[in-house]
């Protein structure tokens, strides 16, 4: 039985980056030997272990075979006969096919250069930053076009061979991404989304056609014309873009992050003769929104913060300009009250949008600091208080939510929260 460092551990080893997961692949072992051994099994597709102590995932050496379309038609072949040469050969790039035995990797996780196990070039390509497929077996699965466009997004200066990026859009043509399940590819993209350049996996989504048949909602931005005067950018593609990635910069959670990409979706289905103009897009963004999470199957918290900031990113842009009774009726309608974090969440998805458009990355985006102290002083009131006093003085039902809301609309002109200076305005 024999073990090997394979895949990004070794990858991310060899750029100089820290390695936080490893995995390993095990040659010349059953399953029955693996539990002998303490292994934990834990997969469902392929036979998959997790060490005892240390918790790293090992992998019976296997070779695949598609047998129907789609990311589960697949045959696994994982045998004490497969070598490490058959398990290689069957990965989708060649920075991920790399390998070094588990008796030469050090405590430091360190390794001697020609210890490396590279058949396909995976290290040539490494250093000239390039995505290259295997095999002509990487079209077999289609998971494999979301997870370059992924590692784009780490990896930013990479960029994906022509052959390999022919044989994504080959696969786009057959209809193999069309076979994908939704769980999958909500996995790849909430990763993608979470990496350091976003924007280059929608690039690589769209350079192959993945992205018209994933997500058309968002496809159809490019070429959609904006005023210029509130994005100098003027494309609206190019803009939610700017937006992702100026998410990234500042290190916004995921429920953030997709919101950004899913806000100006309607802005896509603008009637062509109000454009550049984009009246009434918040509402058809939420429309769209919906479709897209049905469809992705995507969580509930990045949902509904997606759906506030597509309804409301207009209108906090523009609560420089709003009086204390239009102040509270946003956080009412934002339940910000109840979800504070949420809010919060919701002012830095708006951040993004402010600070994603051509010469405004540096701009300072007050409405965000302003809303957070309008809050704060609302949330100073005893609304139990208020709604007791009311329920004594004979007043009931919706009339005493009224009673609460002018309260806080009252508490709001005292404390003078309305009078922030306006900054540029944002559509």
């Amino acid at each position: 039985m024999e073990t090997f460092l394979v895949g990004g551990a070794v990858r991310d080893a060899l750029l100089g980056f820290p390695v936080t997961d490893r995995d390993w692949v095990v040659v010349g072992a059953t399953p029955e030997h693996m539990l002998a051994q303490g292994f934990v099994p834990v997969g469902k597709d392929f036979p998959v272990f997790l060490h005892p102590q240390t918790h790293d995932e090992y992998a019976l050496a296997r070779t695949e075979r598609k047998t129907a379309p789609g990311y589960h038609g697949f045959a696994i072949h994982a045998a004490p006969g497969v070598t490490l040469e058959e398990d290689l050969a069957r990965r989708d790039i060649t920075v991920n096919a790399m390998a070094v035995a588990a008796g030469h990797v050090g405590p430091d996780g360190r390794w001697d250069a020609q210890q490396l196990i590279d058949p396909h070039g995976g290290q040539q390509d490494l250093a000239a930053q390039v995505f290259r497929h295997v095999s002509p077996a990487f079209r077999e699965d289609p998971v494999r076009i979301l997870r370059v466009a992924r590692l784009a997004a780490r990896f930013a200066d990479f960029t994906v061979a022509p052959e390999t990026l022919q044989l994504m859009r080959q696969m786009v043509t057959s209809g193999e991404v069309d076979h994908l399940v939704p769980e999958r590819v909500w996995q790849e993209l909430s990763r993608g989304l979470m990496e350091a350049k976003p924007s280059r996996m929608f690039a690589v989504l769209r350079d192959c056609g993945a992205l018209a048949r994933l997500l058309p909602e968002v496809d159809c931005l490019w070429g959609v014309a904006q005023r210029a005067d509130y994005h100098p950018e003027v494309d609206t593609g190019v803009h939610v873009m700017m937006v992702l990635d100026m998410s990234a910069r500042l290190q916004a959670p995921l429920p953030v992050r997709f919101a950004c990409l899913g806000h100006d979706l309607g802005k896509g289905n603008t009637p062509t003769h109000i454009l550049p103009r984009h009246l009434g897009h918040e509402q058809r963004s939420a429309q769209l929104l919906s479709g897209l999470c049905e469809r992705l199957r995507v969580p509930a918290d990045c949902r509904e913060l997606a759906d506030m900031v597509a309804s409301e990113h207009s209108n906090i842009h523009r609560s420089t300009e709003f009086d204390a009774a239009a102040l509270v009726r946003l956080l009412e309608r934002c339940d910000a009250l109840r979800k504070p974090e949420r809010f919060g969440q919701a002012l830095l998805a708006c951040e993004c949008d402010a600070r994603g458009r051509l010469g405004y990355a540096e701009a300072t985006y007050a409405q965000r600091q302003k809303l957070r102290d309008v809050l704060s002083v609302v949330q100073t009131l005893d609304t139990k208080a208020i709604a007791a006093s009311a329920m004594e003085a004979g007043v009931a039902g919706k009339k005493i939510g009224e009673r609460i809301h002018q309260a806080r609309v009252r508490a709001l002109q005292l404390a003078s929260c309305t009078g922030a200076p306006a900054t540029a305005a944002v559509s």
